[in-house]
């Protein structure tokens, strides 16, 4: 099934959704952080990860600084941007996703991954596949396995994101080298501090975790950053002296027969100045 987007049609900001699955999406903790970011909408809000970019369409900035490492998932947004039109054939097939998986790694191999037809390719592995996992091997190929729905609902028009991402600018790069400005509202939704973190090539390991803090740590303006409450990451926060909220997460602890919610941590620092 396919969901055809009209170029007359009104779609306010907040009622546009994330375009992708994206396993860990903060759609559900938008209530909580937008009574921290009311005062502050005046402001630019930075993303260093912004992965399926929920946060951002919830919070519909004028401006903002949307990054992550995954040049593939970045890729697509600077083609949603541009006006994106899905001219590929979508369809819910085991054989389909097989045969648009081994082309998109053709693509990622050969360094044309940033093209349209990578967007594309992108969209419909994200949407097909299980889970809507974005998991890559260590040769850089996405490796998620079909995802066996029984109905999916396609879009093919994405021009409606075109006025809402004209202030928008995206990036790919490593937090640490984004430009940010003392006065930007921060946002950071890292890689979890769990077992695996393979979102992107290269992981995201505990020095990574201290590197980000402390460089939040740093930003004269306002920030909020979200981890699962582990006890390192909340020690962390403390000691760099973040105030942490403390949320029950949408999700549970592992698939191992747990229905224990698992924790989610809000560090917030320079909100309330």
């Amino acid at each position: 099934m396919r969901l055809q987007a009209s170029q007359s049609s009104f779609l306010s900001r907040t009622e546009l959704s994330p375009p992708l699955k994206w396993a860990g999406g903060k759609r559900w903790l938008i209530p909580a952080i937008v009574p921290l970011w009311e005062g502050h909408s005046h402001r630019r809000l930075v993303e260093p990860f912004v992965g399926g970019m929920a946060v951002a369409l919830g919070l519909h900035p004028e401006n903002a600084y949307l990054n992550d490492s995954n040049h593939h998932l970045i890729n697509f947004y600077q083609w949603l941007k541009r006006g994106l039109v899905v001219e590929l054939s979508m369809v819910n097939d085991k054989e389909v996703f097989y045969r648009y998986r081994t082309r998109f790694n053709e693509l990622t191999r050969s360094g044309c991954y940033n093209s349209k037809e990578g967007a594309e390719l992108f969209y419909y592995l994200n949407r097909t596949c299980f889970n809507g996992l974005c998991r890559f091997n260590s040769k850089g190929e996405f490796n998620v396995p079909f995802g066996k729905y029984k109905t999916i609902n396609y879009t093919d028009d994405f021009t409606l994101y075109t006025s809402v991402l004209a202030g928008w600018e995206i990036s790919q790069d490593d937090f640490s080298s984004i430009q940010v400005r003392p006065e930007d509202f921060i946002y950071a939704d890292p890689p979890y501090d769990v077992e695996f973190t393979s979102y992107s090539p290269g992981g995201f390991s505990w020095d990574d975790q201290v590197r980000l803090a402390e460089w939040l740590a740093r930003h004269p303006g306002p920030v909020v950053a979200s981890n699962q409450a582990t006890k390192r990451i909340l020690a962390l926060y403390e000691e760099l002296g973040f105030y942490r909220l403390i949320l029950d997460a949408p999700r549970m602890i592992s698939c191992t027969g747990d229905r224990t919610p698992a924790k989610e941590m809000l560090a917030v620092k320079g909100v309330w100045d």
